[in-house]
């Protein structure tokens, strides 16, 4: 039988919801003190703590469901977007190149943001429930930067080469591939006592800490 979780649904649409506005806001590229990065990357990081603590309270098999409906609500998103700027502008409505310039995603920006969220989000996911096994539950803090220094380098990493190589300077793509790693675990490491009292309320409240001694790793499968 199914169990019920009070709280699960709530942290999925906040998960859901970090993603989404990440990808409108990394459309603008940004300085932020010593950090060049793209603007999505003052919130992106919580979708990985908020991937942390699904894992870590109920599992891998929820935590890859809502990625899954992360990656599908991004690529939604995406799809209405471009459509969107390519239908023809009403003749009285004068911001067509406003809208091109901020939200016409090109194929090659889906595409990046896609791949690099899918494989990084199932990485972190993935090393934290192995990690809670190895260490048997002890030392949390250690699965939750662990998992994201790993799942982070494999996200900034693939999202600046698959987005903007042979677009942008390699000294540049160089620039923006550090300063979105170190920011990004950076964040999670800050937020590290926050995450512990979250996860903390959360297995009290649901009465769950889930292992995942049995569970199939496998991303595209549903059990």
């Amino acid at each position: 039988m199914e169990k019920n979780y009070k709280y699960l649904a709530t942290l999925s649409v906040f998960f859901v919801s970090v993603l989404l506005i990440s990808n409108i806001a990394s459309t603008k590229i940004v300085d932020f003190g010593w950090f060049t990065f793209d603007g999505g990357t003052l919130l992106f990081p919580l979708s990985y703590i908020f991937g942390d603590i699904l894992t870590e309270v109920y599992g891998y098999k929820k935590s890859r469901s809502v990625i899954w409906l992360g990656f599908f609500s991004a690529l939604m998103m995406s799809l209405v977007l471009i459509i969107v700027g390519i239908l023809p502008a009403a003749a009285d409505w004068g911001n067509q190149a406003a809208y091109d310039a901020i939200l016409g995603l090109t194929p090659r920006i889906v595409m990046a943001s896609l791949i690099a969220y899918f494989c990084g989000e199932f990485s972190n996911s993935f090393i934290l429930a192995k990690m809670k096994i190895a260490t048997k539950g002890r030392w949390l803090w250690t699965r939750t930067i662990g998992s994201t220094v790993v799942g982070e380098f494999i996200d900034s990493t693939l999202f600046i080469l698959i987005a903007f190589a042979g677009v942008l300077p390699a000294s540049l793509l160089i620039t923006l591939i550090v300063s979105n790693y170190i920011f990004k675990t950076g964040v999670e490491i800050v937020l590290t006592p926050i995450t512990y009292k979250v996860i903390g309320f959360l297995k009290k409240k649901e009465s769950e800490d889930y292992y995942d001694h049995n569970t199939n790793f496998n991303p595209f499968v549903a059990k």
